[in-house]
């Protein structure tokens, strides 16, 4: 009988980053609707905006699901070190989703400034308060999840619904402008919507470095090297070690160093104390997946 392989679940942390996701996809779509009919009903096109932004996020917490689905998926022949650069890859596609975003708002936000139009109704501004309180309870929430587990996507997820925030909040002042300034301020909403896309384009730019840095292998920032060194020179026999290496695929690390020990050493007992290392960088580490160590003789 054939037996088939099930996959691992995935870590505690990571499950909940997932159901924050689909959480977030839900309250996404229902406030994006709100938005649209909010705006179009109030002649605000900053709340129009405000209601692409939401829909943007809707794609971009689909995008970061898949991308933890598929990153705790295990090692396999064709990917041996596992699949954890997918997480990275949607928080680029995230980030870069920003940038277009605030691009397309942008363009309809001057588009909008140089047409005449009507001053937005007063009920918007209920509207964007709620807005406002929800997005910022959900940015809490998903980025704690997102550090706590280590994972730039959600993190990248959780700065959505920041911006998502922050460009509702532009909008309550832009309309707040309009209304009291009365005749002439009508095109101060809009204004509000182009400061928005300011924001959202300093977020998504924050967003897309370090997604580029892990997608390149660069080293990580934080006290993980100095862990992993410490851990390693802390083995007995260790005489020293050199070329330390760490790199970040997901919410796991890989390590490569050089051992120098003695050079009378067996075979074997150098065997032995490869395995030590490896044991000893994972027990104080333990995010670290794998662990290569080169042994070499001290002093040559």
């Amino acid at each position: 009988m054939t037996r088939t392989a099930v996959e691992p679940a995935p870590p505690p942390s990571i499950h909940r980053g997932i159901r924050w996701a689909q959480l977030g996809i839900l309250i996404n779509a229902v406030l994006a609707l709100v938005k649209f009919i909010a705006g179009i009903l109030g002649h605000s096109y900053a709340l129009i905006a405000d209601g692409i932004e939401s829909t943007a996020d809707i794609v971009s917490s689909f995008i970061v699901w898949s991308g933890l689905r598929i990153s705790t998926r295990t090692a396999d022949q064709y990917y041996p070190f596992g699949y954890g650069k997918a997480e990275a890859l949607a928080a680029a596609v995230v980030a870069l989703m920003l940038l277009a975003a605030a691009l397309g708002i942008s363009i309809e936000s001057v588009r909008e400034i140089i047409t005449p139009h009507h001053a937005p109704a007063p009920f918007t501004l209920a509207v964007l308060i709620v807005v406002v309180i929800v997005k910022e309870v959900l940015f809490r929430r998903v980025f704690a999840v997102g550090s706590e587990a280590g994972s730039i996507a959600v993190q990248a997820d959780a700065w959505h619904h920041r911006s998502d925030a922050l460009t509702s909040l532009c909008a309550f002042l832009g309309i707040s402008v309009a209304l009291i300034g009365g005749p002439g301020w009508e095109m101060a909403d809009d204004w509000a919507a182009l400061v928005a896309a300011s924001i959202i384009t300093y977020n998504g730019l924050l967003l897309l470095r370090p997604a580029i840095a892990d997608l390149m292998d660069r080293t990580p920032t934080g006290d993980v090297l100095d862990r992993v060194s410490a851990a390693a020179v802390a083995v007995d026999e260790v005489r020293a070690i050199e070329k330390v290496k760490v790199r970040k695929a997901g919410i796991e690390y890989f390590v490569d160093l050089h051992v120098q020990a003695d050079a009378h050493m067996s075979l074997n007992d150098a065997h032995i104390l490869s395995g030590k290392v490896k044991s000893a960088i994972k027990a104080a580490v333990p995010a670290v997946s794998g662990v290569l160590v080169h042994m070499e003789p001290f002093g040559e």
